[in-house]
């Protein structure tokens, strides 16, 4: 009967705090799960508000899966993702080592960081334009300064398939998120274990690889994640300043909704299912490998 006593008021505390969030969880699966739910429907031919249904049918992804324009088009995708996430991490890590430290302008130096958060990512994508087209801020410097002839003879940085332009907003934009972090995860650890490190004689190399970044791998994982999830997503920057055909993949689905004929929403649906298929595949891998990792050094 103790026992009752005693368990029965947490039970109810924990079915009051159900009940607190529960018109909550009921917006986000209604309008995050059924999209889902409806997304797969299409993608299969479930769409009879355009007069078809051919549910079950695979037609659409066979379409997409033995066209060659289609792991172009995902190969583009994964190098931007990839490549921006790879350069904002080699970035991000020195930058938090430095927010952590207490200087005579660390202040400064943590509101110059934070900056990029508060500009809109499509000002990014015109500040790009501006700064690195053809005709924009630094062909003219250059120009100015005699390295070239004419603003038209700068080097194409934008509107190529190299990405470029889209890498460079994409660490733009992410590299504080990044460096916060990271930083986050260095103020928790404090700087006992490192103290402890040059004690026992190591020296700043041997401290960064044996101390520093072990403690900051679950920040890397969690920051690297969320920013490849969104650099592989995201279709503003490519589509501006991308060269065009092959698109990414976003992209292409983007121009498959755009398209006067309706039954091609269906095409777009497979696009993003896809898409979401092999995001979800490499984001399994990367936590499977995360947790061998773990596991090798004890912690799991």
């Amino acid at each position: 009967m103790k026992t009752n006593r005693t368990a029965s008021p947490a039970l109810m505390q924990s079915l009051r705090d159900v009940a607190e969030v529960m018109p909550l969880l009921v917006v986000l699966l209604g309008l995050f799960g059924g999209a889902v739910v409806l997304g797969i429907l299409q993608s299969f031919g479930y769409a009879p508000w355009f007069g078809i249904n051919e549910f079950p049918t695979t037609r659409y992804f066979e379409r997409l899966w033995f066209s060659s324009d289609f792991w172009v088009s995902l190969g583009l995708t994964l190098y931007y993702g990839f490549a921006a996430t790879l350069i904002g991490l080699v970035i991000s890590i020195p930058l938090s080592i430095a927010l952590s430290k207490k200087f005579r302008a660390s202040r400064t130096f943590a509101a110059l960081i934070r900056l990029p958060l508060m500009v809109p990512y499509t000002v990014g994508i015109a500040l790009a334009l501006v700064m690195l087209g053809n005709g924009g801020l630094l062909s003219r410097i250059s120009a100015g300064l005699g390295l070239i002839d004419d603003p038209a003879q700068f080097v194409q940085i934008l509107k190529t398939h190299g990405g470029c332009g889209i890498i460079a907003v994409y660490v733009w934009k992410q590299v504080p998120f990044m460096t916060l972090t990271l930083s986050a995860v260095l103020a928790r650890k404090g700087e006992d274990t490192v103290e402890a490190a040059m004690v026992l004689g190591a020296n700043s190399r041997q401290i960064f690889w044996r101390v520093t970044l072990p403690q900051i791998m679950p920040g890397i994982v969690s920051a690297s994640l969320i920013c490849f999830a969104f650099n592989i997503g995201a279709f503003e920057a490519p589509l501006i300043l991308g060269g065009g055909y092959p698109d990414t993949l976003p992209v292409l689905a983007w121009r498959y909704f755009q398209d006067a004929n309706y039954a091609f929403q269906l095409q777009g649906m497979a696009v993003v299912v896809s898409l979401a298929l092999v995001s979800g595949i490499f984001l399994a891998v990367y936590l499977l490998g995360y947790r061998r990792y773990e596991r090798a050094r004890g912690r799991v």
